[in-house]
């Protein structure tokens, strides 16, 4: 598994990543297998949030670890709040959402209740799940000092962020790196590297949606995670043996016959071959497909992975 150092951090992970989303309504056996399959496979970074499974994809996550046996300090785990969803438990304020909350008191309840979940003392990283254009951020300071002090949480990061949003955070952060920026990105959702391509263009490609997010990520070392790898659209399915998709796949089954892998371990593969030093977040809690996904002992050539991007649609200037 080839491994990647998170941001500017001194943490060496695996460059992929398991996200637990749907752990939630595996029984304690089956979520046993993920973890110990993903272990096998070579990852040693997951991915949950405080929403995920309504709380209950952290429970069982934090029982597997424990069923498996797994040492604390041989993982990473990461988990995110900031989301209130329309259901959700009722905040410290006494309101439901849907909205977005950065505010101290729910950060800090949000962290404890994560850790109480996991059953761990610490996360090696914290993110801001979304943005939220209501953030006080001498408000966020404190909490994220506090929770640092506390020995709570090691590193911080973003989610679904621009370059400015970011900057605003760090400026209140002062020495305290974010580290991450969690964006969805895959070969059906490429839009921060058409804009870099179609620069001084006026066709759709030209587009810069995102503030320039993917240089601005290079030029200040985050650490991009990739989510929804193997998804078209917004959550609209996947793109993998999806007739809607015929030359794409055509193009994956023709590299993965040539590198006896998967379309999906293609599929991860192109992603991590962009030099960005990208993280890819896959969610499958299926083991014969971690299995499959992290199948990566090979490397696409530059043309390689043009080919795959032009087979998705995408076009040159």
């Amino acid at each position: 598994m080839k491994t990647i150092q998170i941001g500017s951090t001194n943490l060496t992970s695996s460059a992929v990543a398991l996200g637990v989303m749907r752990i939630a309504d595996k029984t304690s056996e089956e979520a046993q297998k993920i973890v110990e399959t993903a272990l096998a496979s070579g990852i040693n970074f997951f991915d949950t949030a405080d929403i995920y499974g309504s709380g209950q994809s952290s429970i069982v996550f934090g029982q597997a670890l424990k069923d498996a046996g797994v040492k604390r300090d041989k993982i990473f785990i990461q988990s995110k709040a900031g989301i209130i969803l329309p259901n959700g438990q009722i905040n410290g304020d006494g309101e439901r959402g849907p909205r977005f909350d950065f505010s101290y008191d729910h950060l800090i309840a949000s962290v404890d209740i994560e850790l109480e979940r996991l059953q761990t003392d610490y996360l090696d990283t914290f993110l801001l799940h979304r943005p939220d254009t209501l953030v006080d951020v001498n408000e966020l300071s404190r909490a994220f000092t506090e929770l640092k002090t506390a020995g709570k949480v090691h590193h911080f990061g973003v989610s679904n962020m621009n370059p400015y949003q970011i900057a605003l955070i760090q400026n209140a952060l002062g020495e305290e790196k974010l580290q991450i920026d969690q964006l969805q990105f895959g070969i059906m959702h490429t839009n921060m590297i058409d804009s870099e391509l179609h620069v001084n263009m006026n066709d759709a490609a030209s587009v810069d949606h995102d503030g320039g997010i993917l240089s601005y990520t290079r030029l200040h070392n985050l650490t991009i995670q990739a989510w929804s790898p193997f998804q078209f659209g917004f959550f609209e399915g996947v793109f993998i043996d999806n007739e809607k998709f015929p030359e794409l796949n055509q193009t994956l089954k023709k590299l993965a016959s040539k590198y006896d892998v998967s379309k999906s371990a293609i599929a991860v593969a192109w992603i991590l071959h962009h030099p960005a030093n990208m993280q890819v977040i896959i969610g499958s809690m299926t083991p014969s497909r971690i299995i499959d996904m992290t199948k990566l002992d090979f490397q696409l050539t530059n043309q390689e992975w043009y080919d795959v991007y032009m087979a998705a649609g995408n076009t040159l200037p």
